[in-house]
């Protein structure tokens, strides 16, 4: 599964996990245990009818079963919220009532019989799903958990299409379907779905049969036969175009939105070859199902999730061509999910606790992904972000990767699961070597295919495949907390002509990391690697060097996932910058020369950025060297990137560099730029020329209010905010409150608090501020909370400095007062 991430304007990931209540601490002391095997499943028949206008399903279903391993009379299903009308035995195509309760949560049922370990017996039961009438909670990664959802089933929301999905994970799959809603459960499945004629369905498995009713339905037959998780069984119903691709002769198929036919291909066309790269590159293992469809569903409670063979997107996948000339913001996604179909569903994490062998891994192949199609620097750069998506909340250094402990299930997807989990195993791939970690992956999938995994189990794989005792390692990262936070610096002795590092291990508490690390010594363009093993709070290293080095470059490859305070000066940064040259030396020298650009030096190293092979270190440099400070050369250089540069964000870029200059002599380059078909480059034009210009920029809306998305749109809601006034309010509040999703709305949000700057009613103004913290509350579980809070309080700075300039600054100030109690 992927989350749901709110992007910012700088494409800054938020996230903000579930925290426990602080209060309660009981959980601290509950072992997380996989659950117990009384009972497996081994068959799902369903046969399910949909009321739309009470937003309810009506389903029959057949589970086989059969005892784990001893006898038993008794079989606990998970049925979140069900009305249960029959429950029975079936013998001899004869059904007897069998005797139950009905928690609302379990249906627990004596059977009529013991039944031996290993004999198979069927329950039939007739049921209602409400899943509206379901009292659950969602989680940071989840934000719902009722299974079942019903989207504007009635047709009344204008511009949103009716549709059916469902989210199984964790579990919330029992909110539709009777079931043993566990991980560590696997069963074939055989979906009998009948939805409006007009209507396309999506399931597990393949669609083997259609029959029309009479009544102006049709029957779907979607067969599943290899066995799957329970969490992952899925059912999408929908006005749905289907676009075909395959893969050695399986179906790969895109569910989207009918205005998103003819350009499905822009966005999920890479998927054969993602299927072929990870079945032959990495796994070793065919993908191992009978199709794979991808489906996009509107108002999705996360971002994404691998349902067996039919992965379920959120509507931000869809983006249309413009969108897409700034490049495929969901293809780490669709690689992510896809690599789910392999670790996740054919080899499933037999316990929350455990969900790193699911969620780490798909983490870990969208750098996979971006070696193989990008190239280094692209996976480098996949790397360290996700590496400071982690390093960037303090509380994660507290968890475990395996989880025993946790207050919800909910809690263990969080960023120590993903990109904490990811780099483990980018660490652990450099120490064994490629050949090695590949291996071990397909021993992996081909011991454990369709049954559950966990860390010792990878573990052995590895240590099978490579000879070496990993206990260490597997102590240290998978079942330990926290990482290293290190102090490096350098010394050249003459005399000796020996070259020191001292590395020092500052991180809180007794724990001492032990890792290798490569140490690149340069001469030059003469690198010489050594690999040394740091191991004690403090440790000094000695190498063999003639002459002092011009840089000493600790950890050559940038993998090692540490909190370093790296003490070079800006001479060495910049040997790294022109000699050690991946994408984290570059980006490491660009910082520092960042924060030291008044040395020409310095200046100049950004300079040299301008021209860097890699897209955002060209965006990273632009960030710095556009001002009135800037010289003609180098200003010469940022127009023609604004112009011709090969990527339209890096343009885009460019273009904010030269409206801090506020010279009026680029208006025609902005003119030109903001029709352009990239969203990011006209988004930029439209900023700056608002800068020289805002009636200009107000001319120009009628054009641009007719397509606009992402930046663009921000920009242009900005611009409109200027021709708004206190008459406008229903028609502002209205259509914020229309945003269509989430991210849509959220980027909303700053426009319209903006307009509330302007607004003297001091009624519509409270109104609006409650929409805004609404919304605020809403997201607050994914971390965005405190950018709505910021431009509340710049908001309210407004205010202050307008109350000087009318004559009713009492309503400025009840205004203000309501800003203050509001953002309590």
């Amino acid at each position: 599964m992927k989350k749901l991430l709110l992007v910012l304007s700088l494409f800054v990931w938020l996230v903000s996990m579930a925290q426990p209540a602080a209060k309660d601490t009981t959980w601290k002391k509950q072992y997380r245990a996989f659950a117990t095997k009384v009972n497996n499943l081994v068959h799902t028949k369903l046969e399910a009818k949909f009321n739309y206008a009470n937003q309810y399903m009506y389903g029959k279903v057949w589970l086989t079963l059969k005892p784990h391993f001893y006898a038993t009379d008794s079989l606990q299903l998970d049925a979140k919220g069900l009305t249960i009308n029959k429950l029975e035995i079936v013998k001899a195509n004869k059904n007897t009532a069998l005797q139950f309760t009905n928690n609302k949560e379990y249906l627990n049922i004596k059977l009529d019989k013991t039944y031996k370990g290993g004999e198979a017996y069927t329950i039939y039961i007739d049921y209602i799903a409400k899943p509206n009438e379901l009292e659950v909670k969602g989680s940071a990664a989840i934000s719902d958990a009722k299974g079942l959802y019903f989207i504007n089933p009635k047709g009344e929301e204008k511009n949103k299409p009716t549709q059916i999905w469902t989210q199984g994970e964790t579990e919330a799959n029992s909110a539709w379907v009777p079931t043993i809603d566990k991980p560590n459960q696997k069963t074939t499945t055989d979906f009998y779905l009948t939805v409006p004629a007009k209507y396309v369905s999506l399931s597990n498995g393949k669609l083997v049969s259609q029959t029309k009713n009479a009544d102006g339905t049709r029957t779907d037959n979607w067969k599943m036969e290899l066995p799957h998780a329970p969490y992952l069984m899925f059912m999408g119903i929908g006005d749905f175009a289907i676009v075909k691709d395959s893969y050695k002769g399986k179906e790969v198929s895109y569910y989207v939105e009918k205005e998103y036919e003819k350009i499905a291909r822009k966005i999920f066309g890479l998927t054969p070859e993602m299927i072929k790269f990870f079945s032959e590159k990495v796994t070793g293992v065919d993908y191992p199902w009978n199709k794979y469809a991808q489906i996009v569903g509107r108002d999705y409670v996360s971002g994404a999730m691998e349902n067996t063979t039919s992965t379920l997107h959120g509507e931000a996948a869809q983006q249309n061509a413009r969108e897409l000339l700034d490049g495929n913001s969901w293809e780490g996604t669709i690689a992510h999910e896809l690599f789910h179909q392999w670790f996740g569903d054919y080899v499933t994490a037999e316990s929350w606790s455990n969900i790193t062998v699911n969620e780490s891994f798909a983490d870990y192949s969208e750098y996979l992904w971006q070696e193989y199609k990008y190239g280094k620097d692209a996976a480098l750069e996949n790397n360290n972000s996700q590496m400071l998506r982690y390093l960037g909340n303090p509380a994660d250094a507290k968890k475990d990767l395996v989880r025993y402990y946790y207050a919800d299930k909910e809690d263990v997807f969080d960023n120590v699961s993903y990109p904490k989990g990811g780099r483990i195993l980018n660490m652990l791939r450099h120490y064994i070597g490629d050949s090695a970690f590949f291996k071990s992956l397909n021993l992996y999938l081909n011991t454990y295919k369709f049954g559950n995994g966990n860390p010792d189990k990878l573990r052995l794989a590895m240590e099978q495949v490579t000879g070496k005792d990993l206990h260490w390692y597997f102590n240290q990262w998978y079942f330990g907390s926290g990482h290293p936070k290190v102090d490096i610096s350098y010394a050249y002795d003459a005399a000796a002509q020996k070259a020191l590092v001292f590395i020092k291990q500052t991180q809180a508490g007794d724990k001492i990391f032990r890792l290798p690390i490569d140490v690149d010594i340069y001469h030059g363009t003469t690198k010489t690697r050594t690999t040394v093993w740091m191991e004690n709070k403090t440790d000094t290293f000695t190498f063999n060097a003639a002459t002092k080095p011009d840089l000493i470059n600790v950890d050559g490859d940038k993998y090692l996932l540490w909190d370093k305070k790296d003490n070079k000066t800006l001479a060495q940064y910049i040997h790294q910058y022109k000699y050690a040259a991946n994408f984290v030396d570059r980006r490491e020298a660009i910082d520092f020369a960042t924060k030291n650009k008044k040395d020409p030096a310095a200046l100049a190293l950004l300079k040299d950025g301008l021209k860097d092979p890699y897209f955002k270190l060209r965006n990273r440099s632009l960030l710095q060297v556009g001002s009135n400070d800037a010289d003609a050369t180098t200003l010469a250089t940022i127009e023609k990137m604004a112009t011709s540069d090969v990527n339209r964000v890096v343009r885009s870029y460019a273009i904010d560099a030269l409206a801090k200059t506020e010279k009026k002599d680029y208006l025609p380059l902005y003119l030109k730029a903001v029709m352009d078909s990239s969203y990011s480059v006209a988004g930029a034009a439209l900023d700056a020329i608002v800068a020289l210009d805002e009636d200009k920029a107000i001319s120009l809306l009628p054009a641009l209010l007719k397509d606009n998305k992402g930046r663009l749109k921000s920009s242009v809601d900005a611009v409109v905010v200027l021709t708004k006034g206190d008459k406008d309010f229903d028609e502002m509040l209205s259509n914020y409150k229309q945003a269509n999703g989430l991210q849509e709305q959220f980027n909303a949000s700053f426009s319209f608090i903006d307009y509330l700057a302007k607004v003297t009613n001091t009624n519509n103004f409270k109104k609006g501020l409650d929409e805004i913290i609404a919304f605020r509350e809403k997201v607050a579980q994914y971390g965005a909370a405190p950018q709505i809070n910021s431009a509340i309080k710049e908001m309210a700075k407004k205010k202050e400095a307008y109350k000087a300039k009318t004559q009713d600054a009492a309503a400025i100030d009840i205004q203000l007062a309501y800003i203050i109690e509001r953002l309590r």
